[in-house]
């Protein structure tokens, strides 16, 4: 298995384990995904994929009109992603995504977190280059074989295809999202979720103890609102 196998089991048991977290950052994506495309899913294909991100964490269908809804209105403020770069104590490297209304407030928090902690917050670019930025997608496993949705989709970008508990996970390039979800859905494969991620290219072992200290900042981030993603260098187990 590769290196996105790897990556995808060990941060499984920790991605968005706080149910209020996970509609939260949800609804961001819904806002950004209509103020970009417009509340119609059918035309929408970011939109699409936002909902159906909605139902893999069962957020319910009321709250996801609710938020389409919401995000049509012209008074409704817009969220900018942006992106933070840093170091956490022990050489770790940090990339922050967020989602924000008040960039100002962001950066301060950001900032701050980093600060508590001996870490250094970066200029743009000064980890970024350390990850490798990916797209995915999880699909109905039932009729399907990994190894020939592997074959068949090299030529749309994936590099990555495996199988777990919860379907078959599809990982390419972040560039070849479009071109994936097009032909997922024109042959009618179901999408379970799909998304972003940032994978290290190389990661660094710590002590227990050390792990602890990098541990606190990333704890101070998660729990942050404006925050929607966070990925370290930091090695992770990946037993079960």
């Amino acid at each position: 298995m590769g290196r996105a196998f790897e990556f995808r089991k060990a941060r499984k048991m920790k991605r968005w384990s706080a149910m209020s977290k996970a509609f939260t950052r949800i609804g961001k994506d819904i806002v950004m995904a209509v103020k970009e495309g417009g509340p119609d899913p059918d035309s929408n294909s970011r939109l699409r994929a936002v909902i159906q991100n909605a139902k893999a964490v069962n957020m319910p269908k009321d709250n996801v009109e609710r938020a389409i809804k919401r995000a049509s209105d012209k008074s409704q403020g817009d969220y900018k992603e942006v992106v933070f770069e840093g170091y956490a104590p022990h050489g770790i490297a940090v990339l922050v995504e967020t989602a924000t209304d008040n960039n100002t407030r962001t950066v301060a928090n950001v900032r701050s977190y980093f600060n508590k902690v001996d870490g250094s917050l970066g200029t743009s670019g000064s980890v970024v280059f350390m990850f490798d930025h990916t797209c995915n997608f999880r699909i109905n496993a039932e009729g399907l074989d990994p190894e020939e949705i592997e074959l068949e989709f090299i030529d749309f970008g994936a590099e990555e295809v495996f199988a777990d508990d919860d379907g078959i996970l599809i990982y390419a390039p972040f560039e070849s999202f479009g071109a994936i979800q097009a032909e997922l859905e024109s042959r009618e494969i179901e999408i379970l979720s799909s998304g972003f991620e940032r994978i290290p290219q190389v990661t660094k072992k710590l002590t227990p103890e050390q792990a602890e200290d990098v541990e606190k900042l990333l704890e101070k981030l998660e729990e942050d609102d404006d925050v929607q993603n966070v990925y370290h260098t930091m090695e992770e187990s990946t037993e079960d």
